[in-house]
């Protein structure tokens, strides 16, 4: 059966956007409606005539609205096969009337999570009615159209469905379902019951975007967005102008986002990152210098780069960024002369997520892998002042101090083996994935000197600066390294059975080290 002519329609929705219209569009094709509770008092408010779901069933509603819909004369109406000769002699001998549409959507579950509800209110917005309804019109959709989508009201407004249609809302509505008792199942276990890795777990994800393609141009690939509450991240940033962002965009722009929050409540400061990987990070009096102070550690990585910022984006600033070729602008928001400028750059995708999300927040990570995933708590570790501990005869002064705990915060967010320079509240140079952490000491010591040449400095950074490792030294070689680049003191885990050697190398070269206690590893 392909064309089904709608003579019955139920509508019960929670979200109420666009059904009044949807209604209205029925009756004028002569459909019969039914409804419930709250639904039926806005079609009746707006004049259409309404059949209660009570007149249907011959039965009232009762607790509290829990039970209205479970009934046989819903759910037959809902299953019976057309032309089925059993099943059309149970409908007439029991009055069964068949119903051709349903339009549901359920009780905001994930909503009253998210504004913090009480259990007992949570729990009564758990929809029971109406995923059976949807499941029974979906199996059914041979015959049965089931919308659960207001974007799709428009499609049955002529009064008819297609199989293919109605073959399309099946599929929508087994998801939503899915979707919804997911949304469930994650807050008993995981926030009733406590249980951080429950026995089963369950993703409710909503595609946001289909992508060109993935990593790769032979990859494809789609954005998808959590169902439940989330933070105010790059899913749900508002792009103000720019092309269509990629995979690889959206990777980075996450990562220039994570990096720059770990600075939310501090001066202002920027993140350019490239692959994923900074490429330079700065803080300053303004906007504007921490930019030029960011991109002169790497002058040649930020052509093409990723940039954030912490605070909206200013005329300076944005004048700075677009005087060279840039992918991504993050920000919490712009002035109207950093929008003018940017819109002058019809490629740069400037996103705009109205805040940071919070560094120290709660959460799992996940990563696919052949036949499984390895799912992980966040790396929310905040290291304070207060947590280090000296370990070498001179202890850091307060500007190396300072020095280390931005170095520290941006080795958390380089890929390791990480090594990270910082002097006066700039990254002087960063050594990213090496094999090894000799490599990355290396690495991040001859990419400062490469950039005070383009600079025309007198010395690199590296000369009095303090110098982060996202792990433990496992010998005195990649501190040495450290030294040898001018740095004056380090801030690391520790922890490795050569830490003894690893102090002493540092105590002989006048360094201050601190330990942390707390390995910031990110493959």
């Amino acid at each position: 059966m392909d064309q089904v002519k709608i003579r019955r329609a139920l509508l019960s929705v929670s979200d109420k956007t666009g059904i009044v219209e949807l209604a209205r569009a029925l009756a004028a094709q002569g459909v019969e409606l039914v409804s419930t509770g709250g639904t039926a008092t806005v079609l009746r408010d707006a004049g259409l005539a309404v059949r209660d779901i009570s007149d249907l069933t011959g039965f009232p509603e009762m607790m509290d609205g829990r039970v209205k819909t479970l009934h046989p004369k819903v759910h037959g109406g809902l299953l019976a096969i057309r032309g089925n000769e059993d099943h059309e002699a149970s409908m007439a001998e029991h009055a069964i009337a068949p119903i051709d549409l349903v339009v549901v959507n359920l009780y905001p579950f994930a909503e009253t999570v998210a504004r913090g509800a009480s259990r007992d209110t949570i729990i009564e917005n758990i929809d029971i009615g109406g995923p059976s309804m949807v499941r029974s019109a979906a199996k059914n959709h041979e015959s049965v159209a089931i919308l659960t989508d207001p974007a799709d009201y428009a499609l049955v407004t002529d009064g008819s469905t297609t199989l293919a249609q109605r073959r399309k809302f099946a599929a929508k509505a087994y998801a939503a379902t899915a979707a919804y008792d997911a949304m469930i199942a994650s807050w008993f276990g995981l926030v009733d019951q406590g249980e951080e890795f429950p026995d089963t777990m369950h993703l409710a994800l909503k595609r946001g975007q289909q992508l060109r393609y993935g990593e790769n141009p032979h990859q494809k690939a789609a954005f998808y967005i959590h169902g439940g509450p989330h933070v105010q991240g790059i899913g749900q940033a508002r792009q103000v102008q720019g092309k269509e962002l990629s995979y690889n965009n959206y990777n980075d722009a996450d990562a220039a986002l994570e990096l720059v929050s770990e600075f939310r409540d501090g001066p202002p400061s920027v993140v350019i990152v490239k692959h994923a990987n900074p490429c330079g990070v700065a803080s300053a009096a303004t906007l504007a210098d921490a930019y030029a102070a960011a991109f002169a550690c790497d002058t040649v990585s930020a052509f093409g780069g990723i940039i954030a910022v912490n605070r909206p984006l200013d005329r300076a600033t944005a004048e700075q960024i677009t005087s060279i070729f840039t992918e991504v602008v993050v920000a919490p928001g712009a002035d109207a002369e950093a929008l003018a400028l940017f819109e002058a750059k019809k490629n740069l995708r400037l996103l705009l997520t109205e805040g940071l999300p919070d560094p120290a927040r709660g959460g799992l990570t996940a990563k696919s892998f052949a036949g499984g995933w390895l799912v992980q708590s966040r790396d929310n570790g905040i290291t304070a002042r207060e947590d280090l501990k000296v370990v070498t005869r001179r202890a850091p002064t307060e500007q190396e101090l300072a020095d280390c705990l931005f170095a520290w915060k941006v080795a958390k967010h380089v890929k390791s083996n990480a090594i990270v320079y910082a002097r006066d509240g700039s990254t002087a140079g960063i050594g990213a994935g090496q094999m090894n952490r000799l490599e990355s000491a290396r690495i991040a010591a001859w990419k400062a000197k490469d950039a005070a040449e383009k600079a025309g400095w007198a010395q690199p950074r590296t000369i009095g600066s303090a110098v982060a490792s996202d792990a433990f030294f496992p010998f005195a070689d990649g501190l040495l390294a450290a030294v040898e680049a001018g740095a004056t003191a380090v801030i690391q885990p520790g922890g490795s059975i050569r830490d003894d050697e690893v102090i002493a190398a540092a105590d002989a070269a006048g360094l201050a080290m601190v330990f942390t206690g707390m390995r910031h590893f990110r493959h």
